[in-house]
């Protein structure tokens, strides 16, 4: 049987359109996902909404809508973005599913039941965008941490959980699995801001909104988002707290993978894990707090007016083009930068040049000098040897980085198998082969030798540009897609004929009015 891999997204928060910074996620969770799945694992890929609030309540109200119609309305437009985006979810969940309501309600109950839950009152500096309560010595120049807005002072009667008592044993934890949270230097924030300092008491419901998930003893209260949202992980695979848990979730839990932003780390990393451990439920393998998307090196917002959202820029250049900027100009652990002036630079550079032009001119020469037959000659010289030799590398180094979830490294990696086919083309020139009537085995060894390479880097590019991977295949005429016909540099059958050559990447006029 294939070992299982269960990877999630975040939810998205229902209060409007997803913008290019926020549909990086899914991308990212679905390069991993689709590369897991050529490796042999049995991946399940879960994403969606999260849709109770109090900022959902005002906006439906603003609108003159109930909060349902709203949510319903917004989860089809994240929906359809994540669609257009060409991502391979296995589940998208929604949190005002009834099912899942049933189960949040029965995690509150046992963690009330337990003592891990009390009845208190909550009084702080209350922040309504973020539905997060502050205290004085938190706010940052009198205002939000998180979003810098404005907070005021609230008072209510409240459910707590009780964080504070299990503040040592995070803290073990965490030292005990030094790769339970990534990146590093995320790490060593979480455990030298929030963990080392002492965990305060959680806030785990409300009274002063009624749109959300009701505690079933108490139905004045909702169950706060920390329970309702992040419970999303362990509900819908079909976690039951009576123990008769679903053969999905026996299968998948715990999750090998949370791909989060960085800004909801907390959440994640420290009350996440102790809901968990309350439950007797093992801990996900790991978090990866990913980085923002700027634009222009500022944070994207609305407000700010920079805000570009992925099916305008789908439909003016095409779904890989969006993936390949989203998933090699982001580093590992830094913040990656969006313009459309840089957009197009990596467009021409990678994919209209490099990519592109590549298998156009292959498909030409061969069609041009053998009929459009490939034939393996095996006229073999000492290049061919370093140059396979390379290609083999770039596919070793790809899977290395994919394992450490250095993303744009991989896909460096990838395009470094179409870079060093246009150098193998200038450094054995098969235009002057083919002029040569007693060359004819050496430019069939060569025309093979590159179309061999360029299939090797559409397999692994099935995980980050599927729809031009596909395409690739078409053109080259092959069906050898799969990891395994990697192992050895001469999978690509002697003898196929290839298939007439298109662009891929139509080069854009960089040259605005």
């Amino acid at each position: 049987m294939n070992k299982k891999y269960y990877i999630s997204t975040a939810i998205a928060y229902t209060s409007g359109k997803p913008h290019i910074g926020n549909t990086y996620e899914i991308v990212l969770a679905d390069a991993i996902a689709r590369f897991k799945r050529l490796e042999g694992y049995d991946v399940y890929f879960q994403t969606g909404t999260d849709e109770h609030g109090e900022k959902i309540e005002n906006k439906a109200h603003d609108a003159h809508i109930e909060p349902q119609e709203y949510v319903d309305n917004i989860a089809g437009i994240v929906k359809n973005i994540w669609d257009t985006m060409n991502t391979s979810y296995d589940a998208f969940v929604r949190t005002t599913n009834p099912e899942h309501e049933r189960v949040v309600q029965d995690i509150f109950k046992k963690l009330y039941d337990q003592g891990d839950i009390y009845k208190g009152e909550y009084e702080g500096w209350y922040c309504t965008p973020c539905e997060s309560f502050w205290t004085e010595s938190e706010l940052v120049n009198n205002k939000c941490p998180d979003c810098g807005g404005e907070v005021h002072k609230a008072k209510e009667e409240a459910y707590f959980m009780r964080m504070s008592k299990y503040s040592k044993w995070l803290e073990d934890y965490i030292n005990e699995h030094p790769d339970f949270i990534q990146p590093e230097a995320r790490k060593n924030e979480i455990m030298n801001n929030f963990i080392k300092p002492g965990l305060q008491d959680l806030c785990v419901s409300r009274t002063s909104f009624t749109w959300g998930i009701p505690v079933t003893f108490d139905p004045k209260h909702v169950i706060y988002v920390w329970i309702d949202a992040l419970s999303n992980y362990i509900t819908f695979p079909g976690y039951e707290v009576n123990g008769e848990s679903s053969d999905k979730f026996k299968k998948n839990w715990p999750a090998d993978l949370h791909l989060i932003g960085k800004d909801i780390l907390r959440f994640h990393t420290i009350y996440w894990p102790i809901i968990l451990h309350c439950l007797g439920l093992e801990l996900p393998h790991k978090i990866f707090g990913h980085p923002w998307l700027l634009f222009d090196n500022d944070k994207m917002s609305k407000s700010k007016g920079n805000v570009y959202y992925a099916d305008d820029l789908v439909n003016k250049y095409s779904v890989d083009a969006l993936r390949y900027y989203m998933l090699h100009e982001i580093p590992f652990s830094s913040d990656g930068n969006f313009t459309i002036e840089l957009f197009e630079s990596a467009y021409n550079a990678a994919l209209a040049n490099t990519l592109g032009n590549l298998v156009n001119r292959t498909i030409g020469m061969i069609n041009k000098y053998n009929d459009g037959i490939v034939i393996n000659a095996n006229s073999n010289e000492d290049i061919d040897a370093e140059f396979k030799k390379s290609i083999s590398e770039y596919v070793n180094l790809t899977k290395t980085k994919m394992d450490d979830l250095r993303i744009s490294d991989a896909v460096d990696a990838t395009f470094n198998i179409f870079t060093r086919a246009n150098k193998y083309i200038d450094e054995t020139s098969p235009w002057a082969l083919a002029k040569d009537e007693n060359s004819k085995d050496r430019l069939n060894t060569v025309l093979y030798n590159i179309i061999e390479a360029i299939r090797q880097g559409a397999v692994l590019l099935q995980a980050f540009l599927p729809g031009t991977a596909e395409e690739i295949f078409k053109q080259i005429n092959s069906t050898e897609k799969t990891f395994d016909s990697l192992k050895t540099f001469g999978a690509y059958s002697s003898g196929t004929h290839v298939n007439e050559a298109k662009v891929l990447f139509q080069r854009i006029d960089t040259k605005h009015e």
